[in-house]
């Protein structure tokens, strides 16, 4: 094999290694305690505390009383929980309550007009998450009351069982049957917690109804039955209209109406057996979503659209609680009727806590939530509080109420200090003991003030009634601040980061650089190869560009602005360069021609990412369908909507047309006409495809049902066999070849060919474009790397090497990840492509294809297309024999780059471990970049195999002795 392909296999062990010491330093999850709250435990607190003012009733009825009641004295009976993934908060909310009105808005009518004419038993929440938001971290969170994990996020798509205490757990612990219907990673979390379940697939989200469909077959008859205290219904269609045609479209408006409608069935149902005695006397329902999503339909972030979800609150109860008015965080506004409508705010970190009081149960022993004072009133209804503080008959309902509320906040409070205390105490790092000492501090002074004052005036209320109402509200600000300030500490200090191994990863990294340095730098010198046209040791222009491009773009990873930002400053540092190289086809009055095309390339690179591919576009649907800010004009013009469809097909047409014309001008075809042949019918398949889904053509019905998916795998097939039949005549083939440029180009030509169609389809009717854009700008790069060889004479340009192009290469890759549609979050991954022929989910073929879909331009394509820069450079006899090395060092220098950015990436999320966005944008940005790594890595050992097995020995032996 070849004698410097160990080197690319060597440096991407050591990247390995780098990687994974420091991603378990950086993204460890916090200790998850194998402990679990019981009813018992209560009475080590200071809240177990009973009255008896006849004193009648001894330690023992105390204890049993206790025991009885549990951690809280159940508030409901039932609880019926709708879960409408990706429920954005203006959703729900009346659109006169944001600054601009949307065609999305309004559409939960139902919801609104309960609020507004039942205000003291219906309440609309505004929900806030902890990113990231994605389905899984938000169940958890939801479930446990404690804060999300990043690394949770891998486990998206395969989730596993929680082991630590959380909601569900203590249900069915204490004796509560669960049923759950829809989304199956309810299944995955909390396998055999429910005592009935129906399950349904998740990750199709191409498709919108089978379960909100199944939801609505099983949600409503239950109602009516009596064999539950607990159901949970989980739909998805919102959340999966949004991934595919954005918030902005006609499915959602649909989806969301249908809600409507459900919703109105479902509180029908329940006030039908409201009555005193009836089924649902005591029950609460809770409509809420999980997370939100971006207006197109992303989700996994910490932008406002993304945590801000929605609860809505019902209680059949009569009458409500009263809420102290101190405690009431309300904001209120007019709808559209100009009817009075209230929404208070809750963090989903409370919730757990909050439902675990209503039904008192146990509260999760991880939790350090708070229980909401809006949420706990609107399902506690009216108490009877003799069971806690004695037999007083004539307590106003305010007293009732804080007392209770204070209570409940006291067991509340102590849960969260022995989790605190055990998890510092079980934790490698934990809490600092500052941090530690001021929440002990905090605590000792509410539970002193509960223990010497409070209580003391309840044992003597007839002769401190004046200030009893004081106390209590001191009371609750004591603990709620407590509360407050725990949460406070965790968010901003949870994970643990281990800085030794965190270290180490970095070291690693640096070492890998060192050692591709030094490979460069040997073979640079072995072959006689210089940076400067001179053929000397010196330093020259190209090579001094080069790194201040690279290092600039590294710097910028400081800054959050500049990596959300990202694509436009690649496209900046691109242009730079391009307008070096119009300079020296100025100056040498060569290749203008090259020089401005590439230069207006890049200018409509930096517009589709401002304008058409941006996280802020409209819509998704827009993004699919056109990858142009002209077309998304033309779009709005009906005269243009039939050549709005028709371009994409023009445009493969072209490709065609290109590929054939790289067929012709070869002097040696071979296997590349039958890859061609194979490719090309790739592309009439993919047209056809096109048609079949086009609205406005109407041939739907040519593939009915699963026909759809026949077209999109047999392309996968055909590329899939180009890929088999290279690898084979890789193998297998003898032939030899003098004209090693020739069979470079033929076989780059060939590559690109057997990944393209896979790519383009995966891409949707952008993919034509970028690849056109690809080969241009290829091709501009190739040429402007000619304007100073072409003028060398004596032929000692053969050993110059320009870093330039090769950096240009790298800009440009990274400026089509952007125009893609991508961007380095886990909102920016299509999830849709995923499931283009495909009905079902399956991981490991839709990993793949997400894999394609997300780096097919920036990386695959680009890798496998640097020979491209070399095969097509000025041709001597001498050039020829130099070929594969100039190519194993342009592949060195790529590859350099790369890990450059990856290791000033590792630099960044270090240094900002501790930034308020380390998990909504540094971290993510670290998991795209080092999964970047390793691909690159991957795919530049396999294209050194491939494309120097056959030629190297014979020319790099040659060009050995010839030194």
């Amino acid at each position: 094999m070849g004698k410097r392909i160990w080197v690319h296999w060597v440096i991407m062990a050591l990247h390995v290694v780098a990687i994974v010491i420091f991603t378990r330093g950086f993204l460890l999850t916090r200790t998850e305690l194998p402990f679990y709250s019981n009813c018992p435990d209560v009475l080590q607190s200071p809240c177990s505390f009973s009255v008896n003012e006849n004193q009648n009733q001894n330690q023992n009825d105390t204890v049993d009383q206790n025991q009885q009641r549990c951690w809280s004295k159940p508030a409901i009976g039932r609880l019926v929980i709708i879960v409408f993934d990706a429920l954005r908060f203006d959703f729900v909310a009346p659109s006169t309550f944001f600054q601009e009105s949307k065609p999305w808005m309004d559409k939960l009518q139902f919801v609104q007009d309960l609020a507004a004419k039942n205000a003291s038993s219906a309440r609309i929440f505004k929900a806030i998450a902890d990113p990231p938001t994605t389905s899984l971290q938000r169940l958890k969170g939801l479930t446990t009351g404690g804060l999300p994990t990043f690394i949770d996020v891998g486990n998206s798509f395969g989730a596993p069982a929680i082991v630590e205490d959380n909601l569900i757990h203590q249900l069915a612990k204490n004796g509560k049957r669960v049923v759950m219907m829809g989304d199956d990673t309810w299944m995955q979390l909390f396998p055999n917690h429910f005592e009935k379940s129906f399950p349904y697939p998740s990750f199709n989200v191409r498709d919108l109804d089978t379960v909100d469909n199944g939801c609505i077959e099983h949600l409503l008859p239950f109602l009516h039955q009596e064999d539950w205290d607990v159901l949970i219904a989980h739909f998805l269609g919102v959340d999966h209209a949004g991934h595919i045609f954005g918030v902005d479209s006609v499915q959602m408006i649909e989806k969301l109406e249908q809600y409507n409608s459900i919703l109105q069935k479902v509180v029908e149902a329940l006030e039908s057996q409201s009555a005193p005695g009836g089924l649902h006397e005591n029950t609460l329902l809770l409509v809420m979503g999980d997370h939100g999503q971006t207006v197109n339909g992303d989700h996994g972030g910490g932008s406002a659209e993304e945590v801000e979800t929605s609860i809505f609150a019902v209680s059949f109860k009569n009458p409500p609680s009263p809420l102290p008015s101190e405690f009431d965080t309300s904001s209120c506004g007019l709808d559209l009727g100009r009817r009075n409508i209230c929404f208070s705010s809750i963090h989903q970190l409370d919730f757990a806590v909050t439902v675990s009081a209503l039904l008192g149960i146990p509260f999760p022993f991880g939790s350090i939530g708070r229980v909401n004072p809006q949420l706990y009133a609107l399902g506690a209804g009216t108490w009877n509080f003799e069971d806690s503080v004695g037999n007083y008959q004539n307590k106003s309902k305010l007293e009732e109420w804080m007392l209770n509320y204070a209570n409940v906040l006291c067991t509340n409070s102590w849960q969260v200090k022995r989790y605190i205390d055990i998890y510092s105490a079980s934790s490698v790092i934990g809490f600092s003991n500052e941090d530690l000492l001021h929440i002990a501090s905090m605590y000792a002074k509410a539970e002193e003030k509960w223990s010497h004052t409070t209580q003391k005036l309840l044992l003597h209320k007839k002769e401190s009634h004046n200030e009893l109402l004081p106390a209590l509200r001191r009371q609750i600000d004591l603990y709620s601040e407590f509360l407050a300030s725990v949460a406070e500490l965790a968010r901003s200090k949870w994970t643990e980061f281990n800085l030794k191994m965190m270290g180490t990863g970095l070291g690693i990294m640096l070492i890998s650089l060192l050692i591709h340095f030094l490979a460069i730098k040997k073979v640079k010198e072995q072959y006689g190869f210089s940076f400067t046209s001179s053929g000397d040791s010196g330093i020259s222009f190209g090579l001094i560009l080069s790194c201040f491009m690279v290092v600039i773009r590294a710097c910028s990873f400081l800054s959050n602005s500049f990596i959300l930002e990202e694509g436009k400053v690649a496209c900046f540092l691109l242009a730079t360069t391009a307008l070096v190289k119009m300079r020296y086809s100025i100056m040498k009055k060569k290749m203008k021609l090259e020089a401005f095309v590439f230069l207006l390339l890049i200018t409509i690179c930096r517009f589709t990412i401002e304008v058409g591919l941006s996280k802020q576009a409209p819509s998704s649907e827009f993004m699919n369908a056109y990858p142009s800010w002209m077309l998304r004009i033309a779009a709005g013009f009906p005269i243009w909507n039939f050549v709005a469809e028709a371009l994409p097909v023009v445009a493969l047409i072209l490709l065609a047309f290109l590929l054939r014309e790289a067929i012709t001008r070869s002097s040696s075809k071979g296997i590349l006409k039958y890859i061609i042949m194979g490719t090309n019918l790739s592309y009439m398949l993919i047209a056809v495809h096109w048609a079949s889904e086009s609205d406005r053509l109407n041939l739907a019905w040519v593939l009915k049902g699963t026909g759809r998916s026949y077209i999109p795998r047999l392309i996968y097939a055909i590329g899939f066999g180009q890929l088999l039949l290279l690898t084979f005549n890789q193998l297998f083939s003898k032939r030899k070849s003098s004209d090693h440029s020739n069979l470079l180009y033929i076989k780059t030509v060939a590559m690109f060919s057997a990944w393209s169609s896979t790519i383009i389809i995966l891409l949707g009717k952008q993919g034509p474009w970028v690849a056109l854009a690809f080969i241009i700008g290829g091709y501009c790069i190739m040429r402007l790397d000619n304007i100073e060889l072409d003028v060398k004479d004596g032929g000692s340009w053969n050993r110059m090497l320009d870093p330039v192009p090769v950096t240009q290469w790298s800009l440009f890759a990274v400026c089509l990840f952007f125009c893609t549609g991508h961007w380095c979050a886990f909102d920016g991954l299509r999830y849709g492509a995923a499931f283009i022929g495909f009905e079902e989910f399956l991981l490991v073929p839709q990993a793949i294809l997400l894999t394609m879909d997300t780096f097919g331009f920036s990386l695959i394509l680009p890798i496998f297309g640097v020979p491209f820069l070399v095969a097509c450079l000025g041709q001597s006899e001498k050039g020829k024999k130099f070929i594969l090395t100039r190519l194993s060092l342009v592949y060195m220098i790529y590859g350099l780059i790369m890990a450059t950015s990856v290791t000033a990436t590792i630099i960044c999320v270090t240094m900002h471990r501790r930034h308020l966005m380390v998990w909504g944008l540094f971290a993510p940005k670290f998991v795209f970049d080092v999964a970047g790594l390793i691909l690159t890595d991957i795919l530049v050992c396999l294209a050194s195999h491939y494309y120097f097995s056959q030629v190297e020995d014979d020319a790099l032996q040659d060009l050995s002795t010839k030194k």
